[in-house]
């Protein structure tokens, strides 16, 4: 079987989760210490990276990163203690998972190869009333 690929996210409520998004985003702010530095490293746009870390910041009954204010040297971000805490437990589950993934499913369940159709396509049929 080849590698499986797995991709999740931990809902602790209703109103906060954490996925693959916002752990990367994590981990790119503590790697560059900057929100900027890691939105861009993202791809994504400063707005949306300061929601998202807002979110997480708000979410839980501690921050997970501190902000300090632009000045001479610029600004930065780090993450608290809880946030390094909560990123190490992501990918600790997550490398979990993924090996469990790796022997949950019959060898046998491999997909099938590229190019090659796997079923035949379903053609466009005309809805009508029936009579009565």
């Amino acid at each position: 079987m080849s590698e499986v690929s797995v991709s999740f996210r931990v809902d602790f409520s209703p109103e906060c989760a954490v996925g693959p998004g916002k752990i990367a985003l994590l981990e790119h702010i503590d790697s560059s210490g900057s929100l900027s530095e890691a939105a861009r490293k993202l791809r994504m746009s400063y707005r949306r990276a300061w929601l998202l870390l807002e979110d997480l910041n708000t979410s839980f009954q501690q921050p997970v990163a501190q902000m300090s204010v632009g000045g001479r040297g610029g600004g930065g971000a780090s993450l608290t203690p809880f946030g390094a805490e909560l990123v190490s437990a992501y990918r600790a589950l997550e490398t979990h998972i993924r090996k469990r993934a790796q022997t949950a499913f019959p060898a046998s369940a491999l997909p099938a190869p590229a190019g090659v159709p796997t079923r035949k396509p379903v053609g466009k049929r005309r809805l009508t009333k029936a009579k009565r």
